[in-house]
């Protein structure tokens, strides 16, 4: 009688029946496959500075991120938005029901602090977050109360792990929901997205598992230099 090779998570040993995880050819339980994703999210914090700016990204652990990303926003800004035309519009999206998609609402949270003035709107905050189930509702609410805003959007994305805790600023639509297989519209006339956490398998286990710390300096960074970035523009 033919019998089938048992196979056990490489970490803890567990013996797995259907539901296995593989990283780097390796064999894992589910509770140590998010423990090892998140260690190699975290354990390299090395980085290029000259060749993140070419591609206009910044890494939260460079000392000179909050700079260079207000540098990075300004640029953006002096190409496709026009002051005296168009409001601005900043659109935090995600949930504060996990970790690593609360980097949106923290992160409106953190530009609803600042002295705003009439041309400048936040939407997506901790107390009232944008997300999956109401981001048409909102889309639309924004549309009818704002329209022909220039609107900057702002979620979490996953990545490679040399990736991880770098900032993008890039020109054009975001698309969300796109690392977790999410079909929503597209949002904005340029975004910011904040990579948390590595991409591969299992993305809202992997994103519930983000370390809050990295969220929350990057949700700091990301408030201030755009704060200081519309500021610098419209002077």
């Amino acid at each position: 009688m033919k019998t089938s090779r048992e196979v056990n998570c490489c970490h803890c040993g567990k013996p797995l029946n259907e539901l296995k995880f593989i990283a780097d050819k390796k064999i894992f339980c589910q509770n140590c496959y998010l423990s090892y994703q998140n260690i190699s999210s975290t354990k390299s914090t090395s980085f290029n500075r000259q060749e993140l700016l070419s591609r206009n990204r910044v890494h939260i652990d460079d000392p000179l991120a909050m700079t260079n990303l207000k540098k990075i926003i300004n640029n953006q800004l002096r190409k496709i938005y026009n002051p005296l035309k168009q409001k601005l519009a900043i659109i935090c999206i995600g949930t504060d029901r996990s970790t690593g998609d609360s980097l949106g609402p923290l992160t409106g949270s953190k530009l609803s602090n600042f002295k705003l003035n009439n041309n400048l709107n936040v939407f997506g905050t901790l107390n009232s977050p944008i997300h999956a189930t109401n981001l048409n509702d909102k889309l639309e609410f924004i549309e009818q109360k704002h329209p022909d805003s220039f609107i900057i959007a702002i979620d979490a994305g996953l990545g490679k792990s040399s990736s991880v805790g770098s900032i993008c600023v890039n020109e054009g639509p975001l698309k969300p929901g796109s690392g977790v297989d999410k079909k929503l519209p597209e949002v904005g006339d340029m975004h910011i997205t904040g990579l948390v956490n590595v991409s591969g398998y299992m993305e809202y286990f992997v994103l519930q598992s983000t370390r809050l710390s990295l969220v929350v300096k990057m949700a700091k960074i990301i408030s201030y230099s755009l704060i200081q970035g519309v500021r610098k523009f419209n002077q």
